[in-house]
């Protein structure tokens, strides 16, 4: 069933005192672009460094089999989900492609859960999740088309309109679309007139592409910025995808060099360390991608990137993702 309003409540609850109430700030600097107030919601700032927390906690605090648990990552969720098994004293088995940046397999390490790298694509790591539930009777915890995910990363609509009520639009990273759906259905239960927009990179937009086709869809995964917003949405999904196609106003993508600018000015501007998957929502705005007509918020989703890669960015050097690559460019220049 969809989580509804009274689901996220009772995740609040659940996360309170660990990964709730993360700060909502004003970035001057994006005020002044688009004419009204612009806030960030710094999720970049939870124990584990993304908003990931609020769902794997909510979800693993609902898990009763002893075997442990698993899931298919592109870092964070893996992260959240290892922090939360590592908290109950649980086996916690993360499944990861090889284009996840190393940074963030050792990061799920640090925290005690097994990772198993399977294929090039998030399907391939799937697969072996899969698996894992099968030969081994762990519990699987999706990043993204679970109740109880959704609910908990809903916690982050709740906190956001409580902190500013007048809000018009919420700008939210879309990858899986748990955090889009958990995001906007709160937000619209509280207050239904405001506006939800999905961000996405423009190469490998899963759930862009298939609220577009009407249906789940595959999409060719490839190396990009924002990585965290990579993989697929699953063929079978039964909740993030009709909730993003039901409930978000709008979805846009922006350009690699696009997310490459928008770093720099997070960093530059707002003084904020943060992944490309975090700034999508200002590459929007900054390019001209949506309409802003009030006060408006997005969500800085993480700080676990690659800081090699990061430091490349901001001293405006090449970046090179596969074939691809984007000529630098010094901020300000």
């Amino acid at each position: 069933m969809r989580p509804v309003l009274a689901d996220v409540y009772a995740a609040a609850k659940v996360i309170a005192g660990v990964a709730d109430r993360t700060p909502l700030v004003p970035s001057p600097y994006m005020s002044g672009v688009c004419g009204h107030e612009f806030l960030l919601k710094l999720e970049n700032m939870q124990p584990i460094g993304a908003f990931k927390l609020r769902g794997a906690l909510n979800a693993v605090a609902g898990v009763q089999a002893a075997a442990g648990v698993t899931c298919c990552s592109t870092g964070n969720h893996g992260r959240g989900v290892a922090w939360a098994a590592r908290a109950r004293g649980i086996r916690a088995v993360i499944c990861m492609s090889e284009l996840v940046p190393q940074a963030k397999v050792d990061g799920i390490r640090a925290l005690g859960a097994e990772v198993r790298i399977a294929g090039r694509s998030q399907d391939a790591a799937q697969a072996e999740a899969e698996r894992l539930v099968a030969e081994e009777g762990l519990t699987e915890i999706s990043p993204f088309d679970d109740p109880l995910v959704i609910a908990g990363q809903g916690t982050i609509g709740l906190e956001i309109m409580a902190s500013c009520p007048e809000l018009e639009t919420i700008l939210v990273p879309l990858s899986g679309g748990g955090l889009a759906a958990g995001v906007a259905m709160a937000a619209k239960a509280i207050k239904p007139s405001i506006r939800v927009i999905g961000i996405s990179m423009d190469r490998g937009a899963a759930m862009y592409e298939s609220i577009r086709a009407g249906h789940p869809v595959e999409v060719e995964e490839v190396p990009s910025l924002a990585d965290s917003l990579g993989g697929g949405i699953g063929m079978a999904n039964r909740l993030s995808y009709p909730m993003c196609r039901d409930l978000l106003d709008d979805a846009v993508l922006v350009s690699e060099e696009e997310i490459y600018h928008a770093m720099q000015v997070l960093y530059y501007e707002d003084r904020i360390v943060a992944e490309g998957a975090c700034v999508v929502g200002l590459a929007a705005v900054l390019n001209g991608k949506v309409n802003i007509t009030g006060p408006t918020a997005t969500i800085v989703t993480g700080r676990n990137l690659d800081m090699a890669m990061f430091t490349r960015v901001v001293t405006g050097q090449d970046v090179v993702l596969g074939d691809k690559v984007i000529e630098g460019k010094r901020y300000g220049a």
